[in-house]
């Protein structure tokens, strides 16, 4: 069980580090105006929302794998609940930005510079509300 728990967070630590990263660089597509540098910015975030989202499938498949060991608990936990919508809100934000990605790509995202700096934010509160309920298990 140690192994699956371990991996699950190296995943989920991966998959964080790329979901943090990736609204960073829409920030600089809506704020360059110059074709080179859109390009490239488009390039990175195309490369960056492959290879993070392998991470969250992995962080889900070796969740999951977690919860058959004590699943009669897990379903009793009421944290365990709510963690597990912060986990479905934060997958929606991955193709939520995955949607994004493409509208860069086709050059017709009209969200500001600042719209993403605000959208940046949201997956830090999911951090902070997961590692709160898994750790401190308040209900």
């Amino acid at each position: 069980m140690l192994w699956i728990k371990s991996l699950h967070l190296i995943f989920m630590v991966s998959w964080f580090a790329g979901i943090f990263y990736l609204p960073r660089i829409f920030v600089n597509l809506a704020m360059t105006e110059e074709d080179a540098a859109f390009n490239q910015l488009n390039l990175m975030a195309r490369k960056l929302y492959r290879f993070i989202t392998p991470f969250m499938i992995l962080t889900v498949v070796f969740g999951v794998w977690l919860m058959t060991y004590n699943g009669s608990y897990y379903q009793m936990a009421g944290w365990f609940h709510v963690k597990m919508v912060l986990v479905v809100l934060l997958v929606i934000y991955h193709f939520i930005c995955g949607h994004f990605q493409k509208q860069f790509a086709e050059g017709r995202c009209q969200k500001s510079h600042v719209f993403f700096r605000w959208f940046n934010e949201f997956p830090v509160l999911l951090l902070i509300g997961i590692i709160i309920l898994v750790v401190v298990k308040p209900f």
